[in-house]
């Protein structure tokens, strides 16, 4: 298996032998597909009873083939190894692909953890595998310390162990934790995928002429910047 993740270029090539297949679950991103069409198989997919009411698709290809996959503007595809006995938990739309054989199973949030970060559940993977994971710039890795904790955005936060003590939370004096987003609080061991994509929305209106009185008021009111978009 052969997956080419060129940097800033926004599409990956993936090459697959004759025993070697991927599961695609965005098929509309393949973008050019060269085998046999015969090799190309899509399928409904049911992540578990609470995404049971959508009926997604995806697909599946077994090589030999070679595939192009488009990606989103400012978007990045990494590569996660997965072991046998996978512990960590994703954030189910991040999941781009995964190779054959692999296994997953869903786990419940928390409601008052599920209800302020409007996730329900995440996903645990079982390998071994390959896991292609689709994030706004690049993928970084933070080990988890028991006795110092890790606090991540809420909008950043990919995957993290699944024995992981994690609650919502801010940090820093009452200035700063009035004018930063929920924040997951992290303790524990194991490594934590961090999307590392612009978290400043301020730059970003600014670059876009985002009108001034909702500037102020993000600055102003306690959490605008969680309210006011």
């Amino acid at each position: 298996m052969n997956i080419q993740c060129p940097a800033a270029i926004g599409h990956v090539k993936v090459e697959l032998e004759a025993n070697e297949a991927l599961h695609v679950l965005h098929p509309q991103s393949i973008a050019a597909f060269q085998g046999n069409p015969r090799n190309r198989e899509d399928r409904f997919m049911d992540l578990g009873g609470a995404y049971r009411k959508k009926r997604w698709t995806r697909s599946r290809l077994q090589g030999p083939v070679q595939f192009l996959l488009g990606l989103p503007p400012g978007f990045t595809l990494e590569m996660v190894d997965i072991p046998e006995e996978g512990s960590l938990l994703f954030d189910y739309r991040h999941v781009m692909l995964f190779s054959d054989g692999m296994t997953f199973k869903s786990k419940i949030l928390k409601w008052r953890t599920a209800w302020i970060t409007r996730e329900l559940v995440r996903i645990k993977f079982n390998g071994p595998g390959v896991l292609g994971v689709l994030s706004v710039g690049d993928i970084a890795t933070i080990q988890l310390q028991p006795d110092h904790p890790l606090f991540v955005d809420k909008s950043a936060l990919v995957a993290y162990p699944e024995d992981a003590d994690i609650k919502l939370s801010v940090y820093g004096n009452s200035l700063a934790s009035q004018h930063m987003n929920v924040q997951w609080e992290l303790r524990g061991r194991g490594p934590v995928l961090i999307q590392t994509g612009a978290r400043d929305t301020g730059l970003q209106d600014k670059l876009t002429d985002d009108g001034w009185v909702k500037r102020v008021l993000r600055e102003a009111l306690p959490f605008g910047s969680v309210y006011i978009k």
